[in-house]
């Protein structure tokens, strides 16, 4: 599981060699192997928090709590595989009485094998090298290879010494876990044959390029990207008049968090037209300070990004200043306010991402005007409504949900908790397929179904055995069965 004196070709080899082994042992055994790595993060958590602050800067605080949901997750997924409802395993018993006759089926998912993983740059633990993505594909069998992201070299290598040293001591197969780094490097891992499916977090020009890498193969293969989102947020007249300042402090509070390069941030605010919300959220975003952001390229694009918001006719810089040098100084907080009228003009312009410490709010006049912008807001990890108890929102949210994976009501959308029923992905280009990266489905990316007719028992799965040994749910002949 070591990295440093193989090629990208011995590399593959060694994970396609243990990607068979990965899959063919028991749940149990790969549950160890997880929870043997959490546990080995943990135990190195504060060397790692101390490698990331210095190059991140995003605070011991934020980075202990990060290293703490890293691990939570892998023992999420080691919970999840036992548990065995993962494998979706469905037996048909045969019916030589129907028309037509039915042969015996049965239906299984299986790893897809050896799997890439592209770190981004905003989670460094999170979504890096022992993230999600790894995790899940661990999990259910595959083997992964990580493609380090720049931004934090260093403590992409000292995790993967920890994760592969933790995997061999768990007594998993060599070649199921390893690191690369390198532009180059990325982009042939993306083309490698072995390479079955993709895991990436990051921009949307990075990822639209690796993508089309992906799917123009000879064998083309999934390629599970999260590419930007401006993660919209409506306020109607009824939740501004009753609350608009603890919604101010929310929007403050949440479009700044960690120096706006959240995932989720609530880059676009929908507000009822001529009220004083936009004051208020300049006063609540005052004394939120300027913060170093993750790499030298971020701090750099973010004034542009600004500068091209405030050079839209119709658009007011409501507090803050466009003119900033994010990266000697740190990014400030900016927010601007426009109408949806503008916005329905010129909406290539605003409604683009702008990652950093920035919220857009844009005043609707009504609902049909609403509806119409909110119509142009391009696919989103997030939406979230802020209304009172009573008002007639059906229409409103069913708009919503078409825009998002994930839709909230009276929060904040910076938060992504890691369990069983979270969701988070959506419409392009929030992300470019139709699953989650987040939470306890997200090992579905990784996997493929199988069915075997009129099988022999000795050659099928534990899971689909008759007397079912592993004591996991499934459905036999339609009916769901549980243990």
């Amino acid at each position: 599981m070591t990295t440093a004196t193989l090629s990208l070709s011995e590399l593959t080899t060694a994970a396609t060699a243990a990607a068979k082994i990965s899959a063919a042992a028991s749940d149990a055994e790969r549950a160890n192997w997880l929870t043997a790595v959490a546990d080995a993060l943990d135990a190195n958590a504060a060397e790692l928090v101390e490698i990331a602050d210095e190059e991140t800067s995003l605070g011991s605080t934020r980075l202990t709590g990060e290293v703490a949901r890293t691990t939570g997750q892998l023992r999420l997924f080691a919970r999840v595989i036992t548990e065995g409802s993962y494998l979706e395993a469905v037996i048909d018993h045969a019916d030589p009485a129907a028309t037509p006759p039915r042969p015996d089926l049965r239906r299984i998912l299986r790893p897809i094998g050896p799997v890439a993983v592209f770190s981004a740059s905003n989670f460094p633990f999170a979504f890096s090298v022992a993230g999600g993505d790894t995790a899940s594909a661990l999990a259910v069998g595959c083997s992964v290879i990580v493609k380090a992201h720049s931004g934090h070299l260093r403590l992409s290598e000292r995790t993967a010494e920890i994760v592969a040293g933790a995997l061999r001591a768990a007594g998993a197969p060599e070649g199921l876990f390893a690191l690369v780094s390198g532009r180059e490097v990325g982009t042939a891992l993306v083309q490698d044959p072995a390479i079955k499916a993709v895991g990436f977090t990051g921009s949307i020009p990075g990822g639209r390029a690796l993508f089309d890498l992906a799917t123009s193969r000879p064998d083309p293969i999934p390629f599970y990207g999260e590419l930007g989102s401006l993660n919209p947020v409506v306020i109607t007249p009824a939740a501004l008049a009753e609350r608009s300042g603890r919604l101010a402090a929310g929007l403050a509070a949440s479009f700044t968090l960690g120096a706006g390069q959240f995932c989720t941030k609530p880059g676009l605010v929908f507000i009822p037209a001529g009220s004083t919300f936009a004051r208020e959220v300049a006063e609540a975003s005052k004394d939120k300070p300027a913060a170093g952001m993750l790499t030298s390229r971020i701090a750099e694009a973010y004034p542009d990004g600004l500068r091209s918001f405030a050079s839209v006719p119709g658009v007011e810089v409501v507090s803050g200043s466009v003119d900033q040098d994010a990266a000697a100084n740190g990014a400030a907080p900016v927010v601007f306010s426009t109408s949806a009228a503008a916005v329905l003009e010129r909406p290539e312009q605003l409604l683009e991402e702008c990652f950093g410490p920035t919220t857009m709010l844009i005043e609707y006049t009504d609902q049909d005007e609403l509806s119409a912008v909110l119509a142009k807001v391009p696919g989103s990890l997030t939406a979230t409504l802020h209304a009172q108890p009573g008002e007639d929102i059906d229409a409103l949210v069913e708009q919503l949900s078409e825009r998002a994976g994930r839709v909230l009501f009276d929060s904040w959308p910076t938060g992504v908790a890691v369990n069983w029923a979270q969701q988070h992905g959506g419409p392009y280009p929030a992300t470019t397929s139709l699953f989650t990266s987040v939470g306890a489905t997200a090992v579905r990316r990784f996997q493929r179904p199988v069915a075997y007719q009129d099988a022999p028992e000795s050659v099928l799965h534990p899971a689909l055995h008759e007397e079912n040994p592993l004591r996991i749910p499934r459905r036999v002949d339609g009916e769901l069965v549980l243990p």
